[in-house]
């Protein structure tokens, strides 16, 4: 195998298990490491860099960081790395003046942004800076866009909400609250430079069976009801209610249905728990509440009694993984469930019916926009998408990550340059040594278990509906959660010039994660040799260049290194060091950032 190349951030960024599966890819082990030593400042200020609202994805976020994370690995729970978002943004400081600032003197070039939520706003966020005049269109009288109307304020404040969006609008944004886009050919022609779509996915799915519209009263749409409780055109629901479907749609209109009045509420899958759509919390802060779901049962029909919904008919199903590895159903029996109200959350789609078909801007499968996965300009040039308008639901963290790459392009745009050439990452790597055995971080191994998070009581959060449930983390979780870090951004890195061959560092890995041998075999032939095998195929093998005595190679397995930096103390020639990787991202107008 050909010697590594570490000279680039690609090998390294994957090293960090965390950073490299979050979207925005968020500097997670330096922004814990500021929290250990009580700067909740500048660990808010590291956070907000990439993923532009701490508090909010505190609270929110999906986690795609935490499957990733490499404690995981060690003792099955990863680091509770949202929740220590949260304890950065609750505890930070007034931080303002430490907040990018809209320019004064203006560029000339004018920006609109279809809806105020995560992905325009952090297109804002990008381009003020840099002098351009951003317009954002909301058809609601408040910025947030769904992060506002269908994430229930029992889990997201609205005070967080505001202090966020506020951060930016106070930027130089110009809000045209209440005023929705009826038509994309009319916008264009008020002169913009680009346009930024980013307006949701904001039409729930229908399920059209039979008796769907004998009680239409008695059937809601998920993300039309919640945003009706939001606004107030609804406050109450029947006793009986059934949500079907069991996304994170479902698990917060089940929770909001209880705290409206229903007190029988069942959550219906068509699935067993290990195909459901919704996080693990969210599932199990449901059934907290006394949320009954009930899986493998695929809807048939409503039942509808002289024009009254009085339950629907359900197959129970059971799945199969058939020789070809597709699952299929089987009806083992029908049910009749009661209840008084059906809440409709099996998914979102994109409605566009204000964007005509003959502007030269082309619509694909499912009536969705072309638009490139790399540069986010659909196929007329300087229309832009992001966020659930792009290619269907996702995430608020990967909404923000839409939004700064659909910022780099719009600069780019106005710029006149190619959009395809996108700027580099960059990184730093420097030396955590301060002594001869000594680092700049804590790398004993901290036993600690995952810390549960503290729930405010049932009957306070149910007299309330903007009652927050979870209460944060305290001190004492937070010092036991933020050392359960592994510090996977301290990589060891090795000078091969250096090797003497003696062993230590093979001898004293606790994980077996280091090899000598000879090189020249295959990769796979490779991994089965080393000291532990390397099971792991999705994550590459460190190979050296030869080593002076023998030619060799020193190979290191990254899967199930713990970085605790005990071969970089053991070895008598410094070969191995501990070196703080800090990944540089570009950012629109700043091609590489760096602290």
């Amino acid at each position: 195998m050909a010697a590594t190349d570490v000279s680039t951030p690609d090998y390294y960024h994957k090293v960090v298990d965390c950073q490299w599966a979050c979207p925005a890819h968020t500097n997670v082990p330096g922004y814990l490491r500021f929290i250990a030593q009580g700067r909740y400042d500048d660990a808010y200020l590291l956070n907000r860099e990439s993923n532009v609202f701490p508090g909010i994805l505190g609270r929110t976020c999906d986690r795609p960081c935490e499957p990733a994370c490499r404690r995981g690995r060690v003792d099955e729970k990863p680091v509770a790395i949202c929740r220590l978002k949260r304890v950065a943004a609750d505890h930070r400081g007034d931080i303002t003046d430490r907040l990018p600032r809209g320019a004064t003197v203006k560029n000339g070039k004018r920006i609109a942004c279809v809806g105020a939520g995560p992905a325009s706003l952090t297109v804002a966020n990008d381009l003020l800076p840099l002098g351009y005049d951003v317009t954002i269109y909301e058809k609601n009288p408040t910025p947030g866009g769904l992060m506002r109307i269908n994430i229930p304020a029992f889990r997201l404040p609205a005070q967080v909400l505001d202090e966020e969006c506020d951060y930016i609008i106070r930027m130089g944004a110009e809000m045209r609250y209440d005023t929705p886009i009826e038509s994309m050919r009319a916008l264009l022609a008020e002169g913009y430079d680009a346009v930024f779509v980013g307006s949701g996915a904001p039409k729930g799915k229908e399920l059209d069976l039979p008796g769907r519209w004998d009680a239409p009263d008695q059937v809601h749409i998920g993300i039309d009801w919640l945003a009706n409780i939001h606004f107030g055109h609804s406050t109450a629901i029947e006793p009986r209610v059934l949500i079907i479907g069991v996304g994170n749609t479902a698990m917060d209109c089940c929770r909001t249905a209880k705290r409206v009045g229903a007190t029988d509420v069942k959550v219906m899958a068509r699935r067993g728990r290990k195909d459901f759509k919704a996080s693990p919390w969210e599932l199990e802060d449901a059934e907290e509440e006394l949320v009954e779901i009930v899986e493998n049962h695929s809807p048939k029909r409503f039942v509808v009694e002289d024009g009254k919904l009085t339950g629907m008919e359900f197959e129970i199903v059971e799945w199969k993984t058939d020789e070809k590895g597709k699952q299929r159903s089987t009806v083992l029996d029908t049910t009749i469930i009661p209840c008084d109200a059906v809440i409709l959350a099996i998914g979102q789609d994109n409605a566009f019916p204000w964007i005509e078909r003959d502007i030269g801007l082309e619509f694909g499968d499912w009536d969705m926009p072309v638009v490139d996965r790399r540069t986010f300009e659909s196929t007329r040039p300087g229309v832009f998408f992001g966020g659930d308008a792009a290619w269907g639901p996702e995430n608020i963290i990967w909404a923000v990550a839409h939004g700064h790459q659909a910022a780099i392009s719009i600069h780019a745009h106005c710029e006149g340059r190619d959009l395809t050439e996108r700027p580099p990452q960059g990184m730093t790597l420097v030396s955590a040594k301060v002594g001869m055995h000594s680092w700049a971080y804590d790398n004993d191994y901290d036993p600690s278990l995952r810390q549960k998070m503290t729930h405010e009581e049932l009957t306070k959060r149910f007299s309330d509906i903007g009652v927050e449930v979870e209460l944060g983390f305290t001190p004492e979780q937070t010092a036991h959660e933020v050392q359960r870090c592994l510090n996977c951004d301290i990589q060891t890195h090795f000078t091969a010039p250096l090797c003497i061959e003696c062993d230590a560092c093979v001898d004293v890995c606790p994980t077996r994660c280091l090899t000598i041998t000879h090189n020249g075999s295959p990769v796979d032939d490779l991994r089965e040799h080393l000291s532990a095998p390397a099971l792991n195929p999705a994550q590459e093998i460190y190979v050296s260049d030869a080593l002076p005595q023998t030619r060799r190679v020193m190979v290191k397995d990254e899967d199930v290194c713990v970085h605790c930096g005990l071969c970089a103390e053991r070895c008598p020639t410094a070969a191995w060091d501990m070196r703080t990787f800090d990944l540089r991202l570009p950012y629109a107008g700043r091609d590489l950032v760096a602290r």
